[in-house]
């Protein structure tokens, strides 16, 4: 895992890219799956029955600030695993409605589908 610069939030590259990056201000879509890190628990994947992949606007704060950052230079058909402390997630409240405690740790795995 490397460090985002500026942030908490860690990143790994699990696969490669190419082409078009995940730059601010652009829509990007992605398949994530999310985890708890202290439960190991799954609290959301877009590759479950009925979900579908999510679509945001990339470095405007749509999303929790790990995640923001953490995309940002993403490339078509990349695969990231981000680490994003409760700072830069959810914070002390949790979000107990998807089973994340307060305080909790987010681990993702996101795959870069399309960038607009």
């Amino acid at each position: 895992m490397e460090p985002i610069p500026g942030y908490q939030t860690q990143k790994r590259t699990i696969k490669e890219g190419s082409g078009k990056e995940i730059t601010k201000g652009c829509t990007a879509t992605v398949h994530a799956t999310g985890v708890v890190k202290e439960t190991g628990k799954k609290f959301w994947s877009t590759k479950d029955p009925g979900q579908q992949p999510f679509t945001y606007q990339a470095g405007v704060g749509q999303v929790i600030t790990g995640w923001d950052q953490g995309c940002l230079g993403m490339k078509l058909g990349e695969e990231r695993e981000l680490l994003i402390p409760a700072k830069e997630g959810y914070g002390d409240g949790g979000f107990p409605a998807w089973g994340i405690p307060p305080g909790g740790t987010l681990n993702f795995t996101l795959e870069c589908l399309e960038i607009k």
